[in-house]
């Protein structure tokens, strides 16, 4: 392994446990309020893309307009008071370095979302890419375009770069582009299906422990 690619909600910060109750709460009895979506149909995908699914799949109750509202706002609110950033995520971002690791951020959210993240726990200049999907001429996880550039934009064969991934759509993205994928299941994520990832892990220490160890 030459790469490791994270993604960031769920994985770098602890967003998922304030987007999933969000989700099953708020957003979706408003927007679909005739239908029951099991959260794991939407996580890990654009959230322009969740009102296209959402759309096509069950008829919606308010606009594509407002419900990008509703997202933006309360993404202005989790992300810069409420998340948390992974225990040890500096450290191993140190190990990674002392090793000549390249690393790359790999998320559905948009560019604001991420700076807003990146610039509030000092990780500016950590990453040698990131690649949110909306920039991307190609769709988003579960399809594995946005791996694929990733992989292009740090210069690694996507093959020799290291997925880490929280969602069921995500650890898809990941398996399919050729990358190595470990799953890290959040209390968030009770029912996912992660069978597509390599290693699945359940901790932040493990999560450390299992990268450095297929670096090797």
């Amino acid at each position: 392994m030459s790469a490791v690619l994270f993604d960031m909600d769920g994985v770098i910060v602890d967003s998922e446990d304030y987007w999933v109750e969000l989700e099953r709460e708020t957003i979706l009895p408003r927007v679909v309020p005739d239908a029951e979506v099991a959260i794991a149909e939407i996580t890990g995908m654009n959230y322009r893309e969740i009102y296209d699914y959402l759309e096509s799949e069950y008829g919606t109750a308010v606009s594509r307009e407002e419900f990008l509202e509703i997202f933006d706002e309360t993404a202005a609110t989790l992300y810069t008071e409420r998340v948390s950033l992974l225990e040890g995520f500096h450290d191993l971002l140190a190990a990674l370095r002392d090793r000549g690791v390249a690393v790359g951020l790999v998320s559905s959210s948009p560019h604001d979302w991420i700076d807003t993240v990146l610039e509030r726990f000092d990780l500016e200049e950590a990453f040698d890419a990131v690649v949110s999907t909306e920039e991307i001429d190609g769709a988003g996880k579960p399809e594995p375009d946005v791996y694929e550039y990733a992989a292009d934009a740090i210069d690694v064969p996507v093959e020799e770069c290291l997925a880490v991934e929280d969602s069921e759509h995500g650890v898809e993205a990941a398996a399919r582009a050729g990358t190595t994928a470990v799953a890290y299941r959040i209390d968030a994520h009770d029912d996912l299906d992660l069978s597509e990832a390599d290693v699945v892990v359940d901790d932040p220490d493990e999560l450390r422990r299992t990268v450095l160890a297929l670096l090797e």
